[in-house]
């Protein structure tokens, strides 16, 4: 089962590159306290994923933080690594803050795990994008096809 509106954020413990290398951060560290626009995707450097969903969010960064809301995240079912690189890639680092979900732990936890074995990728996360205040889902939109629809920052802008 899904993870719904209304419904408080699981634990989850997810990993950031910073200057000083690999941390943790729990989830409680990233929503507890803050309105926070959260994002996730199935793969860093994917098409989609780095030519449409997050080009979005940093072109209407400012726009998003100007409705009163504090980070935006993105999570991936990627090692942190590779998270790293894909924020210094694409310009993200520092705007966004770049959540590693390595093993699929909140991808699982939240029900928002995808199977794409048959392209080879193994477990991902669905795409998505839910607006979480002080640890609680108020907005939740998850595409049911292909691209980038209802979980761009678009469609998050009209929520917030």
């Amino acid at each position: 089962m899904s993870i719904s509106v209304g419904d408080k954020l699981p634990d989850a413990t997810f990993k950031t590159m910073g200057a000083d290398g690999a941390k943790s951060m729990s989830s409680a560290e990233i929503f507890t306290g803050k309105k926070v626009v959260l994002f996730g995707v199935p793969g860093a450097f994917t098409p989609t994923c780095s030519n449409n969903h997050l080009p979005g969010y940093l072109e209407n960064l400012d726009a998003i933080l100007a409705r009163g809301v504090d980070t935006v995240a993105v999570v991936s079912v990627n090692d942190v690594h590779v998270m790293g690189a894909w924020a210094r890639f694409t310009g993200g680092e520092g705007k966004i803050l770049f959540l590693a979900d390595g093993n699929g732990d909140f991808a699982k936890a939240t029900g928002l795990d995808a199977d794409y074995s048959g392209g080879g990728m193994g477990l991902r996360s669905k795409r998505f994008a839910m607006i979480v205040d002080d640890g609680k889902v108020t907005a939740l939109n998850v595409e049911t096809k292909p691209g980038v629809d209802e979980s761009g920052a678009a469609h998050i802008l009209g929520q917030l």
